[in-house]
């Protein structure tokens, strides 16, 4: 079976498994677990507090620092109320292009990696191959900021990192940061006509919502010299604003959704400081002068590092020595690659697909794609030796 078969094969057991990010994915997980340890990988598979939900980070080669991590995804997004022309859940080939859910985003790359795999383990490796396989990245990479704490707890320090999400084999060495927030504000209810005599909810999270466009603004007068993200500063917004029962009804509970897209670390930093500072020094004394019992709780959905473009990035540099490229792009979608990065290793993105096809129905991956990620795959398991 040529290594492009091999791929379909794996990729459409792959896509038969329903893993949408609400729901488990563990069989998915088992099964890749059990493939390569099949191959010799030693296998470890992190689960997540509920135990319905789990990592997976598999290595082939010595046991030793440096190396390569190959990086994806399990979990896919709902299909729910989009119009496909085959089921999802089967893969359906047409055309030079494989459909189904997750086939660009990202299953196909996983699935490139599995059919390497045992080219890999025959190999007289000097360096290991890690397979990095993780649950919830479509809800804010909760799987990945649980797992690369484990990695360092454990001693693990490979030196590269290629996350395959859907970049039509484009190297991006960059991408903004991703950070998802609800903030909970509750007050005192009362009666309309008595407005000083309650505390209203909504009335504070729309003074919250105002900081935030006004710290939107001061973003972009923070923007960093020669950059290259479209647009090139740290962008903010509003995904939700709820509350309130009746017209006549003082809210007792509002809710904002928000999120904000740093460029740079110290954006986030600025971003932090500033938004905390407003709500503890301004909106919970005016809602406690009032009632005490007031507050003011924001839950953190998810805070994704950026991936901030390197001077020095061995991987980058490996593989558009491999693949011919003499440049490297930058996205302004979100990636696990900043996680990567954060414990010291060189990351890039690179993967079979077009993000223009992600989430969409009839989701597909051309097979030129595939076969082209299969000749990367290659390439980087050679240098490993």
């Amino acid at each position: 079976m040529t290594d492009l078969a091999s791929t379909k094969a794996i990729l459409r057991d792959l896509i038969a498994f329903p893993t949408i990010s609400t729901d488990s994915n563990l069989a998915m997980i088992d099964h890749m677990a059990a493939y390569l340890s099949d191959l010799g990988a030693k296998v470890d598979v992190f689960h997540d507090e509920t135990g319905a939900k789990a990592n997976l980070f598999a290595t082939l080669g010595p046991d030793r620092a440096g190396g390569l991590v190959l990086s994806g995804h399990s979990d896919v997004v709902p299909v729910a109320d989009q119009d496909w022309a085959s089921d999802p859940f089967k893969m359906d080939e047409r055309d030079g292009k494989l459909f189904g859910r997750g086939t660009c985003d990202m299953k196909g790359f996983i699935a490139a990696t599995l059919a390497m795999a045992p080219e890999y383990a025959k190999l007289n490796l000097k360096r290991p191959i890690h397979f990095s396989f993780t649950h919830d990245e479509e809800t804010g990479c909760l799987g990945a900021s649980a797992m690369i704490p484990e990695l360092v707890k454990r001693g693990y320090k490979p030196a590269m990192a290629v996350i395959g999400e859907p970049t039509e084999m484009r190297i991006i060495e960059g991408h903004k940061g991703c950070c998802e927030y609800t903030t909970t504000f509750h007050g005192l209810a009362g009666h309309g006509s008595s407005p000083d005599l309650g505390v209203n909810a909504a009335e504070y999270a729309v003074r919250f919502v105002a900081r935030l466009m006004e710290l939107r603004e001061e973003m972009k007068t923070r923007t960093p010299d020669n950059s290259r993200f479209e647009p090139p500063w740290t962008t903010m917004n509003i995904g939700g604003l709820r509350g309130g029962v009746a017209h006549n009804v003082i809210v007792s509970k509002a809710e904002v959704d928000w999120e904000f897209r740093p460029v740079q670390k110290s954006d986030f930093d600025h971003m932090k400081s500033a938004i905390n500072s407003y709500v503890t020094d301004t909106l919970l004394p005016a809602m406690r002068a009032v009632h005490p019992d007031a507050d003011i709780h924001t839950q953190t959905i998810g805070e994704v590092d950026g991936l901030e473009p390197m001077d020095d990035n061995a991987i980058k540099d490996l593989v558009m020595h491999l693949t011919g490229a003499n440049t490297a792009d930058v996205v302004p979608f979100g990636t696990e690659a900043g996680l990567f990065q954060s414990i010291g290793m060189s990351a890039i993105v690179c993967g079979p697909g077009s993000i223009a096809q992600a989430h969409k129905a009839d989701e597909y991956v051309a097979l030129d794609q595939l076969d082209a990620c299969l000749t990367m795959l290659r390439g980087l398991g050679q240098k490993m030796t």
